[in-house]
């Protein structure tokens, strides 16, 4: 209401009665328009409200299906063209932002079944609405870690010899509060020593001079040959190297380049360091003086200023940058070596950027698209449910086969039975009855806690993925994703407890309290452990990963003052219910175990029985261990929560059929077997993980190599024991099921 501009009558400021109908329809009409004025600014906006006070725009029809499929194969015919033409779908250009929206046309859906177009910030960000900046404004970049694909240890920005961190107003658009899971990663944002205003561009502006020593030369040289990468952000937006004629757009600039003879004329390959910076700053307009920041791109230079006498200080001028001056750019003879000055043991360096603001075509809800082209289709992770539902399909018909023809069959012929002479004549699963539910004779404790452990690691999981789905969580937000997982896994603490405790009850041991301090300590406590030594390396090795004394002490805080508790209150309410009800008695004397078929060897079931498990999930886990290693973006929870359903059910199927065998074979020791021939799923996942060293990664390093193993090794084992835990308690309930089902004297 306050953009449009109505006059006041000359006539009179007094209220008066319309002298004729004529007079008082026009009155109408006038009241008509402000009152839809005043509507469509409540609804739509001030922007809208200019446009509602004219023609109201009609509604956008709904296409059909011939119209969508119309309408695609349309844009398929210009995405096409514009290809042939060498049109580029990095830029800011429309043709540019039309190629992108055409390619990312299928990740740009929301919705289970009905799945309608949106943009990329309303699924990666829900919720997010725009930061709005004024011309003139001062705004910050924001420094992120130093990282490279060839190595697991990252580094702090401030860590490389460049400028001091600037000292910053922490008002609320600068404040960032970093949660437990960035703590963990090594995350901190920290403000990049390059100062900005919206909308003011300028040539070279030397920075600050940097003495690099000679031991600093020599990290300097291993971080470039070993690729390390510099990451930064503007408005939560990655920093980009984006080239159109090559067509290509990548995260972070590296820290500097290595160079032939063949390039450089010299005698030896040459290291060389970016140490300008080309900033270009993309925007879009915005009623009034406000903009949208839609693109952050950077060009690094390798230039090698003349460091004036006495050297360069705050306010002194660089002949070589000027702002008024020529541009500075990368060529051959003014590359600067990473090597010491003549005569000297140190290289003195002059930092400098310059800053570009540009207007482009692409929108604040678009501006995303350029960061996942080139990544796999939604259809890629639909194909991999598709291939997981097929396993379980398979498993269901053979389950179905068991249940339906041979189990109903087995049970009505054992119900029949009934002259001594026929029970005497018993064969398959019906003849251990006595046997099958004699609790196990090695390591009941071991198994409990076992299984407890898997319970838990699976409830919080599941947890943690449902959390990501309402929008509680986000994956794209660093750290809280596994901050939801660790705290998630805290609070199941008393699920671990009541399982455990339940299962140990039915053994009939006593040491109940060693139970419930095993299964509240055996895994975090061998994690933690294993955590901390690795700590230390990595604090020898100056890496951002190294965790602080304080988060080590806020992990062991929550697991004495949470988890352990929350374990011995679900332990408490286990071992005060009912002993697990069985439907047969236990024979006194345990039955001889038959020689098994060498089909029912259980070295071979075990290993025959984690591939389906790990088979299920294959697919999907490609995708997983490249947003873990290689630093993609990941951020499709719903298909990940179907895949851990998918691979549950492919577990309890699994292991009811391998234990059907078993007793038919007259074997009733299936208590660890059935734990077994699913946990060993997790042996497949770390086998895969060495084969995704091998050919995926390019690590260089020892302790690159051993933190990469050692994790892997810690997912592994938590793989491991959810699936295992899933196949015993699956197991338990089948063999419940069917010898209730019979008729036992």
């Amino acid at each position: 209401v306050r953009r449009c501009n109505h006059t006041q009558p000359a006539t009179s400021t007094s209220a008066s009665f319309p002298s004729s109908p004529s007079q008082a329809t026009d009155n109408m009409k006038d009241w008509s328009k402000i009152l839809l004025l005043l509507i469509a600014s409540l609804h739509l906006g001030g922007a809208a409200a200019a446009d509602a006070a004219g023609a109201v725009a009609p509604a956008k029809k709904k296409l059909n299906r011939k119209e969508r499929k119309e309408l695609v194969k349309k844009n398929e015919a210009t995405y096409k063209k514009l290809k042939e033409e060498g049109q580029d779908e990095v830029g800011h250009s429309e043709n540019a932002n039309r190629m992108r929206d055409f390619n990312l046309r299928k990740k740009k859906r929301k919705g289970l079944l009905r799945k309608k177009q949106a943009s990329l910030a309303s699924i990666l960000f829900p919720g997010v609405t725009p930061e709005l900046y004024e011309s003139g404004e001062s705004v910050w970049m924001f420094t992120d870690l130093v990282t490279s694909k060839k190595t697991q240890v990252p580094y702090d920005f401030y860590k490389l010899p460049g400028c001091k961190r600037p000292v910053i107003p922490t008002d609320k658009r600068n404040r960032h509060r970093r949660n437990l899971g960035a703590r963990l990663q090594g995350l901190e944002i920290k403000p990049a020593p390059y100062e900005l205003k919206v909308m003011t561009s300028h040539g070279c502006k030397p920075l600050c001079q940097v003495q690099i020593n000679g031991n600093e030369l020599k990290w300097m040289h291993r971080l470039v040959d070993r690729q390390y990468r510099i990451h930064m952000t503007l408005d939560s937006l990655p920093i980009l190297m984006r080239s159109q004629k090559m067509n290509y757009a990548v995260r972070g600039y590296p820290v500097g380049f290595k160079a032939g003879p063949e390039h450089t004329k010299l005698e030896k390959d040459e290291h060389f360091l970016y140490n300008h910076l080309k900033f270009t700053i993309t925007y879009s307009s915005q009623p009034g003086d406000d903009i949208h920041i839609t693109g952050f791109d950077v060009h690094p230079v390798s230039f090698k200023h003349q460091i004036p006498e006495g050297g360069f200080k705050e306010g002194s001028a660089v002949s070589t940058c000027v702002p008024t001056g020529g541009p500075v750019g990368n060529n051959v003879q003014t590359y600067l070596p990473l090597q010491a000055d003549e005569g000297k043991s140190t290289m003195s360096v002059i930092y400098s950027y310059e800053v570009e603001w540009q207007k482009g075509a692409t929108q604040w809800a678009d501006r995303w698209d350029v960061y996942l082209i080139g990544g796999p289709d939604d259809d890629i992770h639909s194909f991999a449910i598709v291939n997981s539902l097929m396993i379980v399909l398979f498993l269901t018909g053979a389950i179905a086969t068991i249940m339906v023809r041979t189990l109903r069959k087995d049970i009505a012929g054992y119900n029949e039975m009934q002259t001594l002479e026929d029970a005497q004549e018993e064969t398959g699963w019906k003849l251990v009855h006595g046997d099958v539910f004699r609790p196990p004779q090695t390591s009941p404790m071991a198994l409990s806690v076992a299984v407890g452990t898997g319970a838990q690691i699976g409830s919080s999981f599941v947890f943690a993925m449902l959390c990501a789905i309402f929008k509680l969580t986000n994956s794209m937000r660093k750290g809280q994703v596994l901050t939801s997982i660790i705290l998630l896994y805290v609070l199941c603490g008393s699920i671990a407890g009541y399982v455990s405790a339940r299962l140990y009850k039915f053994s009939e041991a006593k040491a109940w309290k060693t139970n419930a301090i095993l299964t509240a300590t055996a895994l975090p406590g061998a994690f933690v452990a294993i955590f901390t030594v690795l700590n230390v390396f990595l604090s020898l090795a100056g890496a951002a990963t190294a965790v602080s004394f304080l988060t080590i002490i806020v992990l062991f805080l929550l697991w004495v003052c949470v988890s352990a508790p929350l374990v011995f209150l679900g332990a408490f309410v286990g071992l005060k219910a009912k002993t697990i009800e069985v439907p047969t008695k236990t024979n006194q004397i345990a039955r001889i175990v038959p020689d098994a078929p060498w089909h029912m060897n259980p070295i071979l079931t075990i290993i025959m029985g984690g591939i389906l498990p790990f088979g299920s999930v294959c697919i999907e886990l490609a995708f997983i261990m490249s947003a873990l290693w290689l630093h993609q973006i990941y951020y499709v929870m719903g298909f990940l929560l179907a895949v851990i359903g998918i691979l549950g059910a492919t577990c309890a199927q699994v292991s009811i059929v391998l234990c059907y065998l078993q007793l038919c074979a007259e074997d009733h020791i299936w208590w660890w077997r059935s734990f077994w021939n699913c946990a060993s799923s997790g042996l497949y996942l770390y086998l895969y993980s060495l084969w995704f060293l091998s050919s995926r990664l390019d690590l260089v390093g020892l302790l690159p190599v051993v933190i990469y193993l050692t994790y892997m090794g810690m997912i592994s084992i938590a793989f491991g024991l959810f699936c295992g835990s899933v196949g015993f308690l699956s197991s338990l309930w089948f063999t419940r099921t069917i010898y209730n089902a019979v008729k036992v004297d």
